[in-house]
Formats: C-alpha cells, sequence, structure tokens
C-alpha cells in the first residue's frame, strides 16, 4: 500500500496534470525543473501524472518511488511516459517530451547521486520526516533513442 505522503500527494495533485496527455509533444531534451511531471499509462489508455523530483544522469532522466505504487505498476506494463515541468502540486509549466521508463532496481548508484547532487540536504530531509517503504530507482529515456 503506497504510504500516507503518496496519498497527500494525490489529493493536492493539480486538476490540470493529467492535460500534459493533450498537448502534442516536443522534440527535446527533458526539462530539468525543481519539478516534473512523469504521465504514465493505464491499461484503459488514459494517462496520469504525477509530479516527482527528478535529476538528470547523463542521457537519462531519474526519479526515486516506492515500488508498489500505481505508476511502477502502469510502467511495467507500459513504458511509454511523458515527461513535463511543473510546480510542487503537478500544474504544467510546458509541453511534454516523449520518453521510455525502465525500473532499475533499488540498487542504482548512479541515479542516487544525481538526485542527491540535485537537491542534496532538502531531499534527505524531507526522507526522514515522510520515509519511503521499498523503493526503486526509475529511469526514463527520450523515446526517438529507445527504439
Amino acid at each position: 500500500m503506497p504510504s500516507r505522503i503518496n496519498r497527500f500527494y494525490d489529493l493536492i495533485r493539480d486538476r490540470r496534470a493529467d492535460s500534459i496527455a493533450d498537448q502534442p509533444p516536443v522534440d527535446g531534451p527533458f526539462p530539468d525543473t525543481q519539478y516534473v511531471l512523469v504521465a504514465t499509462y493505464r491499461r484503459s489508455g488514459e494517462a496520469v501524472a504525477t509530479p516527482l523530483w527528478t535529476a538528470r544522469d547523463g542521457d537519462r532522466l531519474v526519479f526515486r518511488t516506492e515500488g508498489d505504487t500505481a505508476k511502477v505498476r502502469r510502467m511495467r506494463n507500459d513504458p511509454r511516459v511523458l515527461v513535463a515541468p511543473c510546480n510542487v502540486r503537478g500544474k504544467p509549466a510546458g509541453r511534454p517530451v516523449e520518453g521510455r521508463a525502465r525500473i532499475t532496481g533499488p540498487d542504482d548508484n548512479a541515479a542516487e547521486r544525481a538526485l542527491d547532487a540535485k537537491y542534496g540536504v532538502k531531499r534527505r530531509t524531507f526522507e526522514r520526516v515522510a520515509p519511503y517503504g521499498e523503493f526503486v530507482y526509475v529511469e526514463v529515456v527520450a523515446a526517438a533513442s529507445a527504439d
């Protein structure tokens, strides 16, 4: 079951977050903003966007999340994602970029270093206050380079 903090974020998520799926994607690099929307797809094809802390690690975008969340289950079923800049609540702030997600597991040291370099003590403090359960790292690569 997802943690209380994930349920809290579901409650405050901006109602416009999922609208990134209605916008035509752009070519280009993934956004390198404080918060990024990552939209995953239900079996029905409906997009569900979640605001996340992400970091770049070379050509890939990485993030960490609880392994039992719905977004991880959706990524396992369909690796297509859309990535767009947003605010803390998930209000879109730009057009999406298409990508492919892959769960890299709980021991992606390069992803951890990239996230720590970007968010540092802010992230470590947040995670002490609102600890994750069992987590996994996820990488997203541009859709064109994944084909």
